[in-house]
């Protein structure tokens, strides 16, 4: 009787995740980028977000772009939902992450008088500063310009283990220190990202490295993970 009980539980929670993750995989299709404007309009808009691309992106913005999929300036939930899963994320973590970063930084990234699709919140990749958080490390400034005294600063105060790492309870510390009073936003935003990066990148040991976290600052830890996962497949296949 208990193995029956305990079999349906998992059963339950089972279907309840698929039942979340159908639900959030719902609001990831992609929208149109236009929001109701003509093809025209559409076209001439999405060239002019793309037009970031033509300049020097700060550390802030190449970290954005990573999950600007096709290269047109701006992040839909559903590319955000594909570079997490690029990365390594399973399918309900990818989901769930998309709808939060998606909902929390794509309204204060829309350029003003542009029309995006209900519920989709576009993130606008020449924007992206706008939508830092608070409660954060500070390593990105205002302009989401790297800077390099505030990442210093990280492992000057919280690597006690290891000079250059930090071990779960050492990210925690952190994490805590950097809380603002009152910005649950902030707190949240905080502890998904870190959390995130913590469990893709650890070490055996347990220990987060710094160069892989100043790999995460300019977005080039997320294409190394990229094409390590995809080399992992193709050396599967061949086998």
């Amino acid at each position: 009787m208990q193995i029956q009980r305990s079999v349906a539980r998992h059963v339950l929670r089972g279907a309840s995740l698929a039942l979340v993750t159908a639900a959030l995989l719902s609001v990831l299709a992609p929208g149109s980028n236009d929001g109701g404007a003509t093809t025209g309009q559409s076209s001439s808009s999405s060239s002019s977000m793309a037009d970031v691309y033509k300049g020097e992106l700060t550390p802030l913005q190449r970290h954005a772009a990573f999950f600007d999929r096709d290269k047109d300036g701006v992040i839909y939930p559903s590319e955000t939902y594909k570079g997490f899963r690029a990365i390594g994320c399973g399918v309900a973590l990818s989901a769930a992450s998309a709808v939060f970063v998606n909902a929390a930084l794509g309204p204060n990234t829309k350029p003003e008088n542009q029309k995006t699709p209900p519920f989709k919140f576009p993130i606008y990749v020449k924007n992206i500063h706008k939508g830092k958080h608070g409660s954060d490390s500070g390593v990105y400034d205002a302009n989401g310009r790297f800077v390099s005294e505030k990442f210093e600063e990280i492992f000057k105060k919280y690597a006690h283990t290891k000079p250059d790492a930090l071990t779960g309870k050492e990210l925690q510390e952190m994490l805590q220190a950097n809380r603002e009073p009152k910005d649950f936003k902030g707190w949240l935003g905080g502890f998904t990202e870190w959390k995130v990066l913590y469990s893709l990148c650890k070490d055996k040991d347990g220990f987060l490295h710094k160069d892989t976290v100043r790999a995460v600052y300019d977005g080039s830890l997320f294409e190394r993970l990229e094409q390590e996962r995809k080399a992992k497949k193709e050396s599967t296949k061949k086998k």
